[in-house]
């Protein structure tokens, strides 16, 4: 049995392609298929936060469309995969990077021997591929 993409022609064809819109969000909308992204009031200048049931918060005060809101949602996307790939865990005592667990508390984490503030670039599973 075969496979085609499309016909030629029909009401939603024209030269194999579909007409219309294939947008899964509105322009103003912060959603990535699959990943919804909420805006909230942070508490002490945290920018964004993955959480593990599939969603982003980002601070209510970033400027909608700006680079600096793209760069949140892009990091805490990245964030989603270490999730989703197994890399990273999370729950309220720990941190557990590639098997590893790191005790946290108070919004800091046990790494190396000593207690740094959560989002610390030194943590492994912050450092990004593009910075």
């Amino acid at each position: 049995m075969a496979f085609k993409l499309g016909r030629k022609s029909g009401p939603l064809m024209e030269k194999g392609q579909i007409k219309g819109s294939m947008s899964y969000r509105n322009k103003d909308d912060n959603s990535i298929p699959g990943t919804p992204v909420y805006r909230k009031d942070l508490e002490g200048g945290v920018l964004g936060e993955s959480n593990n049931d599939g969603s982003i918060f980002i601070n209510e005060n970033l400027q909608p469309g700006s680079d600096q809101e793209k760069a949140v949602i892009a990091h805490e996307m990245f964030h989603q995969t270490q999730m989703k790939t197994g890399r990273l865990k999370y729950d309220d005592d720990s941190i557990t990077w590639d098997g590893v667990k790191y005790p946290r508390r108070d919004g800091y984490i046990e790494y190396q021997g000593k207690y740094m503030q959560e989002g610390s670039k030194e943590f492994p599973w912050e450092k990004m591929p593009w910075d």
